[in-house]
């Protein structure tokens, strides 16, 4: 049996995931990060990436939510912040390779818009690494591993996917 798949058939724009945490899954990776009300409208104003000092901040914002979640027993807003920690390193990562942060050829097929992938388009080649874009993945990635060795959050997730899937 697979891992649990992020229902992308919700209409998330209308649901209220703190209010209703046994609709969440936490799937893979980065899955709903931007679909996810009102985790999204909360934590996504804080989400930079341009340089590193823009970097630093917004990841010790996002983190001290990520904190205040756990603190008040809110796992899906906890994994909301994880997963934008999360895509402030791959997007950073992103633009690093790809000047201008186009990865595939292409425009994303309307049925798949909102998801992350590949969706059966090529990868465009990587320009030279932009050394300040790659700093600032490596400042997300360094916040976002800290999430991931957090003791609560481990065992919320652990307690969450045994309820609820």
């Amino acid at each position: 049996m697979g891992k649990p798949k992020f229902d992308y058939a919700l209409h998330y724009a209308e649901l209220d995931l703190r209010a209703h945490p046994e609709l969440y899954r936490v799937g893979t990776g980065e899955q709903g990060v931007l679909l996810v009300q009102p985790y999204k409208a909360e934590i996504l104003p804080h989400w930079r990436f341009a340089t590193p000092e823009v970097a630093h901040e917004s990841s010790e914002k996002i983190y001290a939510m990520f904190l205040d979640y756990l603190a008040q027993g809110d796992f899906v807003g906890a994994d909301m912040a994880r997963k934008f920690l999360q895509m402030g390193y791959t997007r950073s990562r992103r633009y690093a390779n790809h000047k201008g942060g186009k990865k595939y050829d292409g425009p994303v097929p309307d049925d798949k818009k909102g998801q992350s992938g590949a969706h059966g388009r090529a990868e465009l080649p990587r320009s030279p690494e932009d050394p300040v874009k790659a700093e600032s993945a490596r400042i997300f990635k360094a916040k976002w591993a800290q999430a991931e060795e957090n003791a609560d959050y481990a065992a919320r997730k652990k307690a969450h996917k045994a309820q609820y899937g």
